[in-house]
């Protein structure tokens, strides 16, 4: 597996946010931008305060998490990777295929999901 570091600098993640080119699915978002490390990726999550209860926020950063590495070994390196859940998007969708679904659209159209023939 890659070696994937996670960002957590608020400066890395304004830098990314206002620099990253963004990429939407339905439930969730993300902001991809190159990194000054090629051999590694980076990774950030983040969820508002006022769309519900920490533990749901937790449940979802969990769901995130595991969605990612089950593509890590798929995804070029150098990249540095913010994604964010949707405040219009209800909890209850929040399950590990919408965002597993989400999340390999979103790395197609990024173009850095490695193709394996």
């Amino acid at each position: 597996m890659k070696k994937t570091e996670t960002i957590k600098k608020n400066y890395e993640f304004k830098e990314i946010l206002s620099n990253g080119k963004y990429y939407s699915g339905q439930c969730i978002e993300a902001f991809i931008k190159n990194a000054k490390v090629q051999n590694k990726n980076f990774l950030g999550i983040a969820i508002s305060r006022k769309l519900c209860k920490a533990v749901k926020r937790n449940k979802i950063k969990r769901l995130i998490k595991e969605s990612y590495y089950f593509y890590e070994s798929k995804t070029k390196s150098g990249f540095s990777i913010i994604f964010l859940w949707k405040k219009k998007v209800n909890i209850e969708n929040a399950t590990f295929e919408n965002i597993t679904n989400d999340m390999e659209k979103i790395l197609k159209k990024a173009k850095i999901l490695e193709e394996k023939v």
